[in-house]
C-alpha cells in the first residue's frame, strides 16, 4: 500500500464523530489525538476507576458492561467508529459503575480528558455533537434493557449482530459463543442454540469463533423492533456516513 494510502487509512476521521466535527474544532484537537492499538479484551476503563482519556474507536469495537458481584456480566451498549468511550468525563460524573472492554480488536485514538473537557466547556458545535451522541447512546442502553427483558435469545442475538456489524467495515465477526453469552447475559447453551437456528436458516455461517453474516436482509427481518429503534435514533441525531464523507471532500 502506498504511504499516502496508509496515512489515509489511519486517519482519525475513520471515526465518524471526529469526522463530523467542524474543521476548526478538529484541527485544534488533531495534534493531541494519539493513535493507539485496542487489543481484544483490553479494559479501557474499570467500574468506578479513573478515566484519564476519552477514546475514539476507528476499527475496534468496545462493549460497555455491567459486572455483578458474582462475576456475571451483561452488555448495556456497544461503541465503535460511530462514537466515543468516556462520556462521563464531559457529563460531569468523572467515573461510571460500568466497565468498558474491547470486544473486537482494532485501533482508535485517545485524547486526554482535560483537553476534551476544556473543548466541551467552550460550547458550540462540538458540545452539541457530543450531547447528541450521548442521547443516542442512552437510547441504545435503554432499548438493550427492554430487549433483554422481553425478547428471545434469538432476537437478542440478531440485534447484537446487526449493531456490531454497523460498526465494522465487513460482514465477519471474530467472536466466541462464550463471549457472546457474556455480552448478552445469557447461558452459553442459549447462544449455541440461537446461532444454530440462524445458521440452519442460511443467515449466518459460524466456524471456529468466526461469524459471517451471509444474508443481512433476512437477518433484519428476523430481528426484534429494538434494532430499528436504536438505528433510527442514531440516524436522527448524528450525521450519516454519506454526510460525513461529503464534509471531508
Amino acid at each position: 500500500m502506498p504511504k499516502s494510502a496508509r496515512a489515509a487509512a489511519q486517519s482519525p476521521k475513520e471515526n465518524r464523530l471526529l469526522a463530523a466535527m467542524p474543521d476548526a474544532d478538529y484541527q485544534a484537537l488533531l495534534p493531541m489525538l494519539e493513535r493507539v492499538p485496542m487489543p481484544l479484551g483490553q479494559a479501557v476503563y474499570e467500574s468506578g476507576g479513573p478515566q484519564g482519556f476519552v477514546y475514539f474507536p476507528t476499527s475496534s469495537i468496545v462493549s460497555l458492561l455491567y459486572v455483578l458481584a458474582d462475576g456475571a456480566t451483561a452488555e448495556i451498549a456497544v461503541t465503535g467508529n460511530d462514537g466515543l468511550v468516556g462520556i462521563a468525563l464531559f457529563m460531569g460524573g468523572e467515573t461510571t459503575p460500568s466497565r468498558a472492554v474491547v470486544q473486537s480488536a482494532g485501533n482508535g485514538y485517545r485524547l486526554r480528558a482535560s483537553v476534551l473537557k476544556k473543548e466541551f466547556e467552550r460550547g458550540g458545535a462540538l458540545q452539541h455533537l457530543l450531547l447528541r451522541y450521548t442521547q443516542a447512546l442512552i437510547t441504545q442502553m435503554t432499548q438493550t434493557a427492554v430487549c433483554n427483558r422481553h425478547h428471545s435469545v434469538d432476537q437478542q442475538l440478531c440485534r447484537w449482530l446487526l449493531l456490531t456489524l454497523d460498526r465494522l467495515p465487513g460482514n465477519q465477526l471474530v467472536m466466541t459463543q462464550e463471549l457472546i453469552a457474556n455480552m448478552l447475559g445469557v447461558r452459553r447453551e442459549g447462544v449455541t442454540e440461537a446461532a444454530g437456528k440462524l445458521q440452519e436458516a442460511g443467515l449466518i455461517e459460524y466456524s471456529r469463533g468466526k461469524i459471517t453474516v451471509v444474508d443481512r436482509e433476512r437477518l433484519e427481518k428476523r430481528v426484534c423492533e429494538c434494532y430499528a429503534v436504536v438505528k433510527r435514533e442514531y440516524d436522527r441525531l448524528l450525521p450519516s456516513l454519506a454526510e460525513v464523507e461529503a464534509l471531508n471532500t
